[in-house]
């Protein structure tokens, strides 16, 4: 007889994490656990999601990188001398 789904789910889950031991404060644990409780879940999978929305892959900062460089020249100043006089133009009195 197979595996059952949550069975072959558990099985692979685990197979790719890597098991760590991190250091906190009480106070910490304790909003872990008081999250975990609301949530229904593990200590371990909240950390996992906070750190998967804090630590992004190098891919995304490529992403963003390409999409950032992809906007140079996509809009205009108004002036046809940019280009030459950026630090003039662009300068410190300039906020973005």
């Amino acid at each position: 007889m197979g595996l059952s789904y949550i069975t072959q789910v558990c099985t692979d889950i685990m197979s790719t994490v890597i098991r760590t031991q991190i250091s906190l404060t009480e106070a910490q644990m304790d909003r872990l656990r008081r999250e975990a409780r609301r949530r229904h879940t593990s200590i371990a999978a909240i950390i996992r999601d906070a750190v998967d929305a804090t630590v992004t892959e190098d891919s995304d900062r490529l992403t963003r990188q390409r999409r950032a460089f992809g906007l140079a020249g996509a809009f205009s100043s108004g002036r046809s001398d940019t280009s030459e006089h950026h630090d003039e133009i662009l300068g410190e009195e300039t906020r973005w």
